[in-house]
């Protein structure tokens, strides 16, 4: 069936191996944090925490460490390579709702908006799971609207890293490599929003994320 989650024990367990060696990757990293604030790590604050695809091995150790307190869930893809992001983030105790645009995607709506209303904050790569790299499609923007909560784009840029010859080069930082860490002004999605002004919000957020970007698509 075109919506079946997929997955199998090769990937379930490659995927948590991935998780603990990035977790024990991320002690080597040394980082500079700007954009920070304490308020971002109370649980009051609900958040859609935003960030490219290719960023999710250098984000994770460094995201948790910041909001290990928060209760949080990621989407993650209907295919096997979500299955492998499953994994790796229940090493760190973040949940998931499986689905995307092309699979699944209103089941994953109505889940992420189930979540949102249990006061969970929300995870998401907005140009996956098959982008394209650095494209921001719309699902976020829909779902900040119909829950009210508040967006918090995430950057991350690199000294020194390695970049799969994936869809997004998926970037593996090198260990004891510097890392810059931002947190954007959190974005306020107003519920109502006629066909032009959901496109600006689209491409204000698209334009935060890509700022600083050093392999943009041509």
């Amino acid at each position: 069936m075109s919506n079946e989650i997929r997955a199998n024990w090769k990937t379930i367990y490659g995927g948590k191996l991935a998780g603990w060696l990035i977790y024990f990757l991320g002690f080597t990293f040394r980082v500079e944090v700007k954009g920070w604030r304490e308020e971002y790590a109370d649980p009051k604050l609900q958040l859609i925490h935003v960030f490219w695809h290719n960023r999710i091995c250098g984000l994770l150790p460094l995201w948790t460490k910041r909001f290990h307190m928060r209760d949080a869930v990621v989407l993650a893809s209907a295919s096997k390579d979500g299955a492998a992001i499953e994994a790796a983030v229940g090493v760190y105790g973040v949940g998931s709702v499986r689905g995307s645009s092309s699979r699944r995607g209103a089941a994953a709506l109505i889940a992420l908006k189930k979540a949102a209303k249990a006061g969970k904050d929300l995870v998401i790569t907005p140009d996956g799971p098959r982008g394209p790299r650095y494209s921001m499609q719309p699902g976020v923007i829909k779902l900040a609207q119909t829950t009210g909560v508040t967006v918090l784009p995430i950057s991350l840029y690199f000294e020194s890293c390695w970049r799969l010859k994936t869809w997004d080069r998926f970037i593996i930082p090198k260990p004891f490599s510097k890392m810059t860490l931002i947190f954007r002004e959190p974005l306020e999605i107003p519920r109502k929003l006629d066909e032009d002004e959901f496109e600006a919000a689209r491409l204000n957020l698209e334009t935060i994320l890509r700022e600083g970007i050093d392999d943009l698509p041509e």
